[in-house]
């Protein structure tokens, strides 16, 4: 009898000890959600969080792929629109409608109407340049193709950014996209699969353009104190990209994970977006005085995302046909 109080003592005991484990897949470049944010959440829900990188956001979805029948996450983070309808629609997400969202600055950013994926973050893609090797600022999307082995850019195949410009360039050309490719492929110095390897390249000075993002102008304030890189926007449209995060289907920790997509829009979580992640927070937290040096687009594309993205092999199959042979 002794032994079985002992026991039963030592099992309460190891329970009251247990902790859950989240398991939080995120791109490289999201890596400062662990320096400066896991901790408060694992202290507040008395949890483990595990947060594995996996390069670009496209390799993301692509092991959400692979760990379908038996998923290891519970969570991922980085996924915008496109991204957000091919994991959606290969049927890797659960929905959830966090009572946080009542704190977005625009309910235009819920793109997704199912609430499988929640927004986080979001800004317009952009062309970011170094101002002392490129005097004249293209006006249109088309005028970049005259700047020789000047620009790089991410692949589509494994890099939302990279993604991104090919939607942005399908809504802007709609059938004769593949001709504004054909014309703009001698600007391309290199494709990288992540946006982490481009602005590597692109610090190194091995181009004096690199697809990146309208806020490169605050970042270069914040670190440099001047503007060293600028941004620009060509004139025929923006297109802006939202990023979001969902709860992976078969998670083991259902309730953890619905905290962690609330703790996403907290005023905690969203007031480190700025600074960390150069995009805009979706609720109303104060932008720092950098941001005044975001470029603001002029004019913003109606995209239909949903078509595009339910044709996206098909496009991106295309893009390499046209700039790998």
């Amino acid at each position: 009898m002794k032994k079985w109080l002992v026991l039963a003592v030592l099992l309460i005991g190891i329970a009251a000890f247990s902790v859950s484990q989240l398991n939080v897949y995120v791109y490289e470049s999201l890596n400062w959600i662990e320096d400066t944010l896991i901790g408060k959440f694992e202290s507040s829900n008395n949890c483990k969080v595990n947060v594995v990188r996996l390069g670009d956001a496209g390799n993301m979805v692509a092991r959400l792929k692979l760990e379908k029948k038996n998923p290891k996450a519970d969570v991922v983070i980085g996924l915008d629109q496109s991204l957000s309808m091919s994991a959606i629609s290969e049927g890797l997400l659960q929905p959830y409608i966090s009572p946080m969202l009542s704190k977005l600055r625009d309910p235009n950013l819920i793109f997704d109407k199912d609430y499988y994926v929640t927004p986080f973050d979001y800004g317009a893609i952009a062309f970011v340049y170094d101002p002392s090797k490129l005097s004249k600022i293209p006006e249109k999307m088309e005028d970049i193709s005259a700047y020789k082995s000047s620009l790089i850019i991410q692949d589509p195949k494994s890099s939302s950014t990279g993604q991104a410009l090919l939607i942005w360039t399908i809504a802007l050309y709609n059938d004769s996209w593949t001709d504004f490719w054909k014309k703009m492929k001698p600007a391309v110095l290199t494709v990288t699969p992540s946006w982490d390897d481009a602005f590597s390249k692109f610090e190194q000075g091995e181009a004096p353009i690199m697809l990146s993002y309208a806020t490169d102008g605050a970042y270069s304030y914040h670190y440099y104190q001047s503007t060293k890189y600028k941004a620009f926007i060509p004139k025929d449209g923006a297109y802006v990209q939202i990023e979001g995060a969902g709860i992976v289907k078969g998670s083991k920790n259902q309730q953890l994970a619905q905290k962690f997509i609330d703790f996403l829009l907290s005023d905690e979580f969203q007031q480190e977006v700025a600074l960390n992640q150069w995009m805009f927070p979706v609720t109303d937290v104060k932008l720092p005085e950098a941001f005044k040096y975001a470029v603001v687009p002029e004019k913003i594309l109606s995209v239909d995302i949903k078509a595009i993205s339910s044709q996206m092999d098909k496009y991106i199959k295309t893009w390499e046909e046209i700039m790998y042979k």
